[in-house]
């Protein structure tokens, strides 16, 4: 065959090829904006995306599309994970070692069997997350989202450098000469954003210098990038917002949020992007795991070696033995309040569980921190909407966060209603991610 016939051959060809259409209908719609549920909806895909959404009764078909009827079922948009940590834990070890495409994968796959669908994976990532990231946004991912901030920072020799696994995982800076270097390196990687531990661990870490932490805010914000921080105390909070931080990437635990943070936040368009509920009740809840441990919505993500460890009494027994531990209720009870009264003042929320170290268990943690918001005060409408659009929002993700059209079909088809009880959001029957079926 002559070249020139060829080429037009294969132009035509790729100018003609078949769109992938899907049509499901009869459930009820719950599409992330905070809008009333609409009911007998229907939903057309095209390629992933969705062309068409709204009332069965409106919806043209297009002929040869492939139909799912769902009557009785609910549909919501996937959950999206603003702080999660990947492929450096295998069963309950952190090292850096394990930071492999196998492991990665694995846990991306475990993710979306639960509903997340996109996940941040915040300042813990090897090179490779680079390359994986890059493989998913050229065409159509077929397990979750990843959103990374590459490596995060602390202070030389700040925590969490000293926890195990994390020696060499941060970028450790000591001076603005530093934090130009390492931010300059972050702009060439194109990050999500950008990441900060501003905590000393109780007093028994050293805290990055707040001068420094300003200096990365700025200069993170020169090259576009958004910072979120991981903090403690309500002071660092304050001096961070001050300084033009954009997310809280943990509640303030030591006290109560005041007004002055409250208006700080609303004044720069700060959110509270992960309020990490689970992380705080993970501290201590494996001292006496009590029903936990045989229900099978957990029990199925984890490894057997990991549910004979957490049945152990060495293991409940070290649990107990921290020397914080009869703390650790109280910093998750401040936590709640403070998300209730930050919410309640028009503070943007976001969501995230800081998932993937050891016994933070992905995708069950997930689905634990929207109980844990509405525990907290916030109604089911507002936590998914927190988990869902906000988080969209946040990560300037414009495709991802609600189900409307020219968006990705990223969604979660549900058994039963989760405005009635959050805790529907674990009636999973189907996930899709760019309208691959999970």
């Amino acid at each position: 065959m002559r070249p020139l016939l060829l080429v037009a051959l294969l132009v035509f060809a790729a100018g003609t090829a078949l769109t992938e259409t899907v049509i499901l209908d009869g459930f009820t719609l719950i599409d992330g904006t905070g809008s009333k549920p609409l009911e007998h909806a229907a939903m057309i895909i095209a390629d992933g995306r969705i062309q068409w959404v709204g009332p069965e009764s409106r919806m043209k078909a297009p002929a040869g599309a492939a139909v799912t009827h769902l009557v009785g079922k609910y549909i919501m948009p996937g959950i999206i994970n603003l702080h999660g940590h990947l492929g450096n834990t295998v069963d309950l070890k952190q090292d850096p070692k394990n930071f492999t495409r196998e492991n990665v994968e694995k846990q991306l796959e475990l993710y979306a069997s639960y509903g997340v669908t996109s996940v941040v994976s915040m300042g813990t990532d090897g090179d490779l997350i680079f390359q994986m990231r890059a493989e998913q946004r050229a065409g159509r991912p077929h397990m979750t989202r990843i959103f990374t901030a590459g490596r995060g920072f602390t202070g030389v020799g700040g925590y969490p450098t000293t926890v195990q696994g994390m020696k060499g995982v941060p970028f450790e800076v000591g001076t603005t000469a530093d934090v130009d270097r390492d931010v300059a390196q972050l702009a060439d990687e194109k990050v999500d954003l950008v990441k900060i531990w501003v905590d000393d661990h109780l007093g028994r870490e050293k805290k990055i210098p707040l001068d420094l932490a300003k200096a990365i805010i700025a200069d993170a914000h020169k090259h576009g990038f958004k910072v979120a921080a991981h903090i403690f105390y309500l002071d660092d909070a304050k001096a961070l917002i001050d300084a033009g931080l954009d997310g809280l990437a943990h509640s303030v635990r030591d006290q109560p949020v005041d007004d002055e943070l409250i208006a700080a936040m609303k004044k720069h368009g700060a959110f509270q992007e992960a309020a990490t509920l689970t992380r705080e009740e993970s501290t201590f809840i494996f001292a006496q795991p009590g029903p936990l441990l045989d229900d099978p919505f957990f029990t199925r993500g984890l490894s057997p070696n990991v549910l004979e460890t957490l049945r152990s009494p060495a293991y409940q027994a070290k649990v107990a033995a921290d020397p914080d531990y009869a703390k650790y209720p109280e910093f998750l009870h401040t936590a709640m309040q403070n998300l209730k009264k930050l919410s309640d003042s028009g503070v943007k929320i976001g969501f995230g569980t800081d998932s993937g170290p050891p016994a933070r268990f992905q995708g069950y943690f997930e689905q634990w921190e929207l109980q844990l918001m509405t525990q907290s005060g916030l109604t089911a409408m507002q936590a998914i909407t927190d988990a869902t659009r906000n988080a969209a929002e946040f990560l300037r993700a414009k495709d991802l966060g609600t189900l409307e059209r020219g968006k990705w079909a990223d969604l979660i088809v549900l058994g039963k209603n989760p405005i009635e009880d959050i805790r529907n959001t674990r009636s999973i029957e189907m996930v899709m991610i760019a309208g691959n079926k999970i």
